[in-house]
């Protein structure tokens, strides 16, 4: 049946939903785990999306039998949960940027405290030195002062004729000595105090510096905290909305399945009543012609046989001239001895010979060609339910019966080979939009028939002969469908069957 793109989006939704036919039970699939997934890697969230829009893009193409409303409400949920799990990642590397900048202001904050204590020790101890600086120029002054007092401090000569004596000049000789060591002491203190005072300032306008420098980067770590925080948040939010949002469609669709299971059933059983009446249909063109086929070698039978009697009486009547010949010589020497008379050759009758029973070929005799030009976007076979999912009839899947072929609306259609148009109508098959079914007849045995499903408009009516090539359609998204495509089935000898097998 036609079949749905699951992750192509129609008004940005996606779909779940499943589906088998003849004989293969129609399922719908609909995720309902809403636990959080642990956080994975960039590379590995793009494999995780891109196997779930192929997951989508595989169960979707089943989905057109349902409502609209559901298919929609099946798509939203399939959708959220897809996104769920990059929401959380996102949230957590939003977390992980609030950690890392709370980190680089703390560490930020500490150095601007150690530095702001080492300015604080330095102004003290320049503090310090600016006042042992004040109490030498006072050292230094008192000693200049008394020098002044007493004259300046004597000369060598002075010392030695100014002195009442020996132990006078000695006495007079070590005063100077010590005044001058004092005076030179002070005046190195004074020099050595200056020089601290300069390395302190240096230190102290170094310190300064970085303390602007680190609480300018602090005001930075802070902006970007508070950056991440926000994203955080709206990421946080975002995760919030879509498992509220998750949830409220899984009950929604919870309380549907009455609903959804119905409409499967419903559609399950027209597929299977359209399926069985191609399947007789094709029953009775394969009975038409075995019975053609065994007139065919009857009446051949019967034609050699009637070549073989004519045959066969020819040459009797010329054994009898022959043998009235004869006779007529026989008679006319009546004086010879008779001849042993010969026995006429027996007429054997002609026979039938039984009827071969007829041969079944390859299905690739009919030479099927693709009926549009473009790229299959879903095969046929069997699809199993996602681990975490709803499987609505307990089949463990569904079976996409056709090929998808990814085309726009409006895309050419042609006959894959020569028949008759046995539908081309809209909405016989709930879901199905408008369809096209062709009779492609018997060839070696086998019956085949092709169905397109959602097309955008007919170029051919039922009943109509058609030639292999030639424009019967265009593609669309009629019925049930979350996008322009072409659903492409092929019904051989009553059973639904992989095309590729007969492309």
């Amino acid at each position: 049946m036609p079949a749905v793109n699951p992750w192509s989006t129609k008004s940005a939704k996606q779909s779940v939903v499943t589906k088998t036919v003849a004989g293969t039970s129609i399922a719908v699939i609909v995720a309902l785990a809403l636990g959080f997934s642990a956080p994975v890697f960039a590379d590995e969230l793009d494999n995780r999306q891109n196997a779930l829009e192929q997951e989508i893009e595989d169960v979707q193409q089943s989905i057109e039998y349902l409502d609209a409303d559901i298919s929609e409400t099946i798509a939203q949920l399939r959708v959220f949960q897809g996104q769920l799990p990059g929401a959380q990642q996102a949230l957590a590397d939003a977390q992980g940027r609030v950690e890392t900048a709370t980190g680089q202001v703390t560490a930020l904050t500490q150095r601007v405290d150690l530095a702001q204590e080492t300015r604080n020790k330095i102004s003290e101890q320049m503090d310090l030195d600016q006042e042992a600086m004040g109490e030498t120029r006072e050292m230094i002054g008192q000693i200049a002062t008394q020098a002044y007092k007493n004259g300046g401090v004597p000369s060598n000569l002075s010392l030695l004729f100014g002195s009442e004596g020996t132990e006078s000049l000695t006495n007079s000789i070590d005063m100077v000595d010590q005044a001058l060591r004092s005076q030179n002491a002070a005046m190195d203190q004074l020099s050595q105090q200056n020089a601290t005072n300069v390395n302190s300032e240096a230190r102290l306008e170094a310190v300064e510096a970085e303390i602007l420098d680190l609480k300018a980067q602090a005001e930075q770590a802070l902006a970007a905290e508070q950056i991440a925080r926000d994203d955080a948040a709206a990421e946080k939010s975002k995760v919030d909305t879509l498992v509220a949002d998750t949830s409220a469609l899984s009950d929604e669709l919870k309380e549907q399945k009455p609903v959804i299971e119905a409409q499967l059933a419903e559609v399950e059983s027209a597929h299977e009543q359209v399926t069985a009446d191609i399947a007789a249909r094709q029953a009775r063109l394969i009975e038409e012609a075995r019975k053609r086929e065994e007139a065919r070698l009857k009446a051949e039978a019967e034609e050699r046989a009637r070549i073989e009697n004519e045959r066969r009486a020819a040459e009797a009547a010329a054994a009898a001239e022959a043998a009235n010949a004869a006779a007529a010589a026989a008679a006319a020497a009546a004086q010879r001895p008779a001849p042993k008379p010969v026995a006429p050759e027996p007429i054997v009758p002609a026979t039938v010979r039984p009827i071969a029973p007829i041969q079944s070929g390859s299905p690739s005799a009919f030479g099927l060609r693709a009926p549009v030009s473009g790229p299959i976007s879903s095969g046929f076979g069997w699809r199993a339910t996602p681990v975490g999912t709803i499987d609505f009839n307990g089949s463990g899947g569904y079976t996409h019966t056709g090929l998808d072929y990814g085309v726009g609306c409006g895309t050419p259609l042609y006959a894959p080979a020569a028949g008759e148009v046995w539908f081309a109508d809209s909405n016989a098959l709930s879901g199905a939009g408008n369809r096209i079914v062709l009779n492609h007849g018997v060839v070696q045995g086998n019956a085949l028939a092709t169905n397109y499903y959602h097309l955008s408009s007919f170029d051919v009516s039922p009943g109509q002969k058609v030639s292999a090539g030639q424009l019967i359609g265009r593609t669309g998204t009629t019925g049930n469908s979350s996008g322009c495509h072409l659903h492409f089935e092929t019904v051989l000898n009553g059973s639904l069957v992989d095309p590729l097998g007969l492309l």
